[in-house]
């Protein structure tokens, strides 16, 4: 077991957490917060994992800079050979140039560094969202240089892939222009480079002779001014060469060459610079996963503001059924009529003691083929609790839309899926009536049956088998709806003797205290059940989110994985030499070894050494969106 497990274990347990989409609400700044998480799993994919894995790894220094700053032309000055193509059209650079010696081919050509990127070798500028391997004869062993697209280019994948690419490097070579090198969008990736402690390196280049003195004391102003005070910084002057493509002479690019051949050949060089752009890396994630953490605390807080929205209005609905139970609206029409039918002109009553009118309703039920008057007002008044049900299902639908709509979290969620569905979810649910239905009758016989165990009693067996279990029953259903509060004129007075008539009757039956006792449980059941189905309702909102909400747990895990990784940070091999120092005693600048050896002279092209044949990458993650790092 090597030293570094511990700390590699950790880093693929953070990775296994953030592979999950951790924002997917419109939460706070939620662009920057997804543009972060892109970064981050970036980073641990292209660099820290593969790094750790193979410390002693060669070395990658990724020229990267702005348009037009000349990093084609150095990378071909510095390797000797026409490697990268540079020109005056923009972006030069589609696909990124991976520079290699043939005894450190395999590595890069393998899916170890920046595994998503799919391998091309052989000529040719090498398609978008590829990386181009060229392998250099004459370049020594233990770096590689990479010719990154501009981190200002108007296409928005090359902005991305040289941010990706920046965040993989050992190394950075940033270069910049007497005309660029005070923009922003360079400053953002350097003050980045500075937060990390990225090993960096600074090339003006294109300084005209007259100007090299006073813009290299301004550079260096600001980059005292940003906190990178100390950065090695090489001139590279502005110089007319024959044509457009041509590379720069042997002298202009020395100080460069010198040093880049100085770190390949000193395996302690590399490894001061590995472990200083590793550790600040590592460093970088106590702050940045806590950071994540947050913004995935910020999804929740959201996702629960649309599930109370949701549930308030679905709490709405059920007071509105218990609005409707209690306001007498359920008396009125069909139910009115038929409750007359039913009473008739005293027929009912006298049915309590000779039940004649039950055996009269029979007969005529039988030879018109009409139902029953008990039938037709169970059927009423059954209709009207179902289309109560549905009024509150609509009414809490249309308010969850709304509240959703005015929310951008909501609002991102009911776009997303689409106006037919958005239109679906304002109004019940299609299935709802049938539910309904089902529900009520459910009820219905859950009153029968408290009827029934009510009646067994043998003081009120007699009494109430004097009209049924039936009508006993219809009597208690109606007792539910008893309040005549919202009736008006002749209303009133019907309503208000259906409700005393039924509850008379029934206390003439169980007596006052257990019609009390039935009605509230009949009452209650009812709502319960309306309850459910209400409850059902609002899962097609809340359904919404469960398919997207991270897990209750993430943003705990990603802390606990931060913490993790910061218990197991001193493991950091030594990569050729004895210890690891401290990151207060990292230098601020790279080392400048005194050990030299010679790249290639500018006037002599070497040719690149053909590698076995072509490595077909399995392309994995190569549609993932990478933001500036």
């Amino acid at each position: 077991m090597n030293g570094s497990d511990g700390l590699l274990e950790a880093l693929r347990e953070l990775r296994r957490h953030l592979g999950l989409d951790l924002f997917p609400l419109v939460a706070g700044d939620v662009g920057s917060d997804r543009r972060a998480l892109r970064e981050l799993t970036g980073q641990l994919d292209d660099y820290l994992i593969p790094r750790l894995s193979a410390i002693d790894a060669p070395l990658l220094a990724v020229v990267g800079g702005s348009t037009g700053a000349g990093k084609s032309t150095l990378v071909n000055s510095l390797v000797g050979a026409d490697v990268s193509e540079p020109g005056v059209l923009r972006p030069t650079t589609l696909a990124p140039t991976l520079v290699t010696s043939p005894a450190d081919r395999d590595w890069f050509t393998a899916q170890h560094v920046l595994p998503g990127l799919p391998r091309v070798t052989g000529e040719g500028r090498g398609e978008p969202g590829t990386l181009r391997v060229v392998t250099v004869p004459a370049l020594p062993p233990g770096l590689a240089l990479l010719d990154a697209p501009d981190i200002d280019s108007v296409v928005t994948a090359n902005r991305e892939l040289a941010a990706q690419l920046l965040a993989a490097a050992d190394l950075w070579l940033f270069t910049t222009t007497a005309a660029r090198y005070a923009d922003e969008v360079p400053w953002g990736f350097l003050r980045s480079a500075r937060d990390r402690s990225t090993a960096l390196a600074v090339i003006l280049s294109r300084v005209p002779p007259e100007a090299l003195g006073v813009v290299k004391r301004d550079l260096t102003r600001l980059l005292e001014a940003n906190g990178l005070g100390g950065t090695r910084l090489f001139e590279v002057p502005e110089l007319v060469l024959p044509e457009e493509n041509a590379r720069l002479p042997r002298s202009a690019v020395e100080p460069v060459a010198d040093w880049l051949t100085g770190i390949a050949a000193d395996s302690q060089a590399r490894a001061a610079v590995v472990r200083q752009t590793l550790s600040g890396a590592l460093e970088s994630l106590a702050v940045r996963v806590p950071a994540l953490a947050d913004a995935v605390d910020r999804q929740h807080a959201v996702a629960a503001e649309l599930r109370a929205m949701t549930a308030a209005a679905y709490a709405g609905g059920l007071a509105s059924f218990d609005e409707g139970m209690l306001d007498g609206s359920l008396l009125r029409g069909e139910v009115l009529a038929r409750w007359q039918d039913f009473i008739g002109t005293g027929d009912l009553m006298r049915s309590l003691e000779n039940r004649v009118g039950r055996f009269r309703d029979r007969l005529v039920a039988m030879f018109t083929g009409r139902p029953a008057p008990e039938s037709e007002l169970r059927v009423a008044l059954e209709s009207g609790v179902e289309a109560l049900i549905r009024a509150s299902a609509d009414g809490a639908a249309e308010r969850v839309l709304e509240s959703w709509s005015s929310h951008p979290s909501g609002r991102a969620l009911l776009q997303e899926a689409g106006v037919a569905e958005a239109g679906r979810l304002g109004r019940a649910s299609a299935d709802l009536p049938a539910k309904a239905e089902a529900a009520v009758r459910g009820w219905q016989g859950y009153v029968l049956g408290l009827v029934r165990e009510e009646g067994a009693d043998r003081r009120t067996t007699a009494r109430l088998t004097s009209y049924g279990v039936n009508g006993a029953g219809l009597l208690l259903m109606l007792a539910v709806f008893a309040s005549t509060g919202g009736l008006t004129g002749i209303e009133v007075g019907i309503a208000g003797g259906t409700s005393v008539l039924s509850q008379k009757l029934l206390e003439a039956v169980f007596g006052d205290q257990a019609v009390r006792t039935l009605t509230i449980k009949a009452r209650t059941d009812l709502r319960a059940r309306v309850s459910v189905l209400l409850g059902a309702e609002a899962t097609r909102f809340t359904s919404l989110l469960d398919a997207v909400q991270p897990p209750e747990d993430a943003a705990p895990a990603l802390r606990a994985a931060a913490h993790a990784v910061r218990d197991h940070q001193r493991e950091i091999p030594p990569a050729g030499r004895p210890a690891v120092p401290p990151a207060e005693e990292r230098p601020g600048r790279l080392p400048a070894t005194p050990v030299r050896l010679t790249l290639p002279a500018g006037g002599a092209a070497a040719t690149p050494g053909p590698l076995d044949q072509p490595t077909d990458a399995v392309p994995r993650g190569t549609d993932r969106e990478r933001g500036e790092r």
